[in-house]
């Protein structure tokens, strides 16, 4: 309907204009012919019968025509309005002003240059408060006293849409823009005026929700009768005075830390009530256990006595058999210590001939010995008489660890083993007191080291 609507209006002013461009064509036209004869009369004059020069007839019926079709389609254009969604309308009339009624969402015919329609916004709006001065361009600084007469800033919002029922009423008798001129002093006069109701800290804590339900009703009410249906009032931030609020905090920490100790206490004397339950289970417990106990012992002794008269004979049976296995075991005892002691006299005698034997056989062995060690000196005294440069050896390897270098004659002589060694052998005579002192010398000067 809309593209029709503009359809209906491009087609009218386009034919206006051709019906203007047609009677310009034929005005112009007729005006230059008859500019042309003029000119060309003025210089050849005709004669008195001469007949009236001719003159081009203007299409004025065409034009005509043409114009009232563009009228025609411009009024119905004009009869034609679309109220768009979210909105809603009131027709208002030249003659007999605002006519009772809503047009909502879609097409609406009305009389053309006598009727108008208002289109109003019908969806819910915002209406916002700052409580501090910087606020955004679109919002207004709201602050209200409270009964100290201490100044609070509120930020405030109202969700609030016009009654499309009573538009007619809207159109009648408020002012636009209905947000600046009607919402925004209704919420200003209504927080005012239930401020000075409350203390600071009940606005701010305790009592808030009860403050914004009191000024949400006020509100409404006020409002409602101005065709204003109201959502929703939501007090977002109350901006207290710096001292106050220092103050303030001070007092609630001290309130939270007094709430924290009650509520340890509580916790400490539920504690001290579970510690005396469990003491009075324990006792209950034991008494239970003990009277159990002495329940026990009265049935073991019952049984026990019931048992003894079954156990007494048993008993004396069991004492009559260990008697006799005493004595059996006393009779074996004295058995086994005969047997016992013959056995040391027979192990003592055995031991006193292998001694005797071992005594033979160590005598045997010492004399074995010593006649193999006796033939074994007589076979050394032997190969020395023979030999006796073997004694120099021997001597040399027996002082090889203690001398660097040892000179000794190739024939043996002045040598001091010679005369420790010819002596016993009885190989040579003994040497004389110079040689024997000469060989002494030189032992004893090989021996320090020095040749």
């Amino acid at each position: 309907m809309i593209f029709l609507r503009h359809l209906l209006m491009a087609a009218g002013i386009g034919l206006l204009l051709v019906a203007a461009a047609i009677a310009a064509y034929d005005l112009i036209y007729s005006y230059e012919l008859d500019r042309l004869v003029r000119r060309v009369f003025s210089k050849n004059p005709p004669e008195e019968t001469a007949k009236p020069r001719p003159r081009i007839s203007i299409r004025w019926h065409d034009a005509g025509k043409i114009a009232g079709a563009a009228v025609v389609a411009l009024l119905i254009a004009l009869s034609i309005v679309v109220v768009p969604d979210g909105s809603a309308g009131v027709r208002v009339s030249q003659i007999s002003g605002i006519r009772p009624g809503t047009l909502y969402a879609g097409v609406h015919l009305v009389v053309p240059f006598i009727e108008r329609v208002s289109v109003y916004d019908i969806r819910e709006q915002v209406f916002a408060t700052s409580a501090q001065d910087d606020a955004k361009p679109h919002e207004t600084v709201l602050k209200v006293e409270a009964r100290e007469g201490l100044p609070l800033g509120l930020s405030v919002l109202v969700d609030y849409r016009l009654d499309a029922s009573r538009l007619d009423y809207v159109e009648a008798n408020l002012p636009q823009p209905i947000g600046e001129e009607i919402v925004g002093p209704v919420v200003e006069s209504a927080f005012r005026e239930v401020a000075p109701d409350y203390v600071v800290r009940d606005v701010f804590s305790v009592k808030r929700d009860e403050f914004r339900q009191r000024v949400a009703g006020l509100i409404t009410t006020h409002l409602a009768q101005d065709a204003i249906v109201v959502k929703e009032v939501l007090v977002r931030r109350i901006v207290l005075p710096p001292e106050y609020a220092q103050g303030l905090e001070n007092i609630l920490l001290k309130e939270q830390q007094s709430d924290q100790m009650n509520f340890e206490q509580e916790i400490e004397q539920k504690r001290v009530k579970i510690a005396e339950y469990q003491a009075d289970e324990n006792k209950v417990r034991q008494v239970k256990q003990a009277e159990a106990t002495a329940q026990s012992r009265v049935i073991a002794a019952r049984a026990e006595s019931d048992a003894m008269q079954y156990t007494l004979p048993l008993k004396q049976k069991q004492i009559e058999q260990a008697r006799l296995e005493a004595k059996a075991r006393k009779e074996a005892t004295i058995e086994n210590a005969q047997a016992e002691a013959q056995a040391k006299v027979i192990d003592s005698q055995a031991e006193q001939q292998s001694q005797e034997l071992l005594a033979k056989a160590d005598a045997n062995r010492i004399r074995i010995t010593g006649a193999a060690e006796a033939e074994r000196l007589q076979l050394e005294a032997t190969a020395l008489r023979g030999n006796p440069l073997l004694i120099q050896k021997i001597v040399a390897e027996k002082l090889s660890d203690k001398v660097r270098i040892m000179m000794v004659p190739m024939d043996g002589k002045f040598f001091f083993t010679n005369g420790v060694f010819d002596a016993p052998l009885g190989a040579a005579d003994p040497p004389s007191g110079r040689s024997a002192d000469a060989s002494g010398a030189q032992a004893g000067a090989q021996s320090s080291g020095r040749p």
